[in-house]
């Protein structure tokens, strides 16, 4: 008999601790910054199996912007974290949000495959809506 997904699956990582983003002071208005994310992994909270894949964060920043070697160790900290990949891309726009409160902000991932399925999650946010992808973002650019 198989184990059939419960909401506890659903929800596994989504409050999980991980570690803070810090950010530092930007200096200049109305840029775009993108960072990828090549190597990134985690585990399927059902099945314990790794997951791998790519994920590429694009923000405009207002008064901050990210640190780049805590959000490697933010990152990281995926690595043994049981959570379905939807919620990787989520929670990953949820705490960049929180911690540099850009302007608009973005998130890609693009997962390798498997059981032959390759699957690709975005997910975006800005001021002016909030969080949701657009047509626009979906497409890959940011509104």
């Amino acid at each position: 008999m198989k184990t059939a997904y419960t909401d506890e699956h659903a929800r596994a990582g989504i409050d999980a601790p991980l570690p803070e983003i810090e950010t530092f002071a930007n200096q200049y208005p109305g840029y775009e910054i993108q960072i990828a994310i090549p190597e990134f992994t985690s585990v399927c909270p059902k099945t314990g199996l790794p997951d791998f894949g790519k994920l590429t964060l694009t923000y405009t920043p207002d008064k901050k912007c990210l640190e780049l070697k805590s959000l490697k160790m933010y990152a990281l900290a995926y690595r043994n974290l049981g959570i379905f990949y939807e919620n990787v891309v989520n929670r990953f726009l949820r705490d960049v949000v929180a911690a540099a409160e850009p302007v608009s902000a973005r998130v890609i991932g693009e997962f390798r495959p498997r059981g032959g399925l390759e699957s690709r999650v975005t997910a975006a946010w800005n001021r002016e809506h909030g969080f949701g992808v657009s047509e626009q973002t979906a497409e890959g650019g940011v509104q």
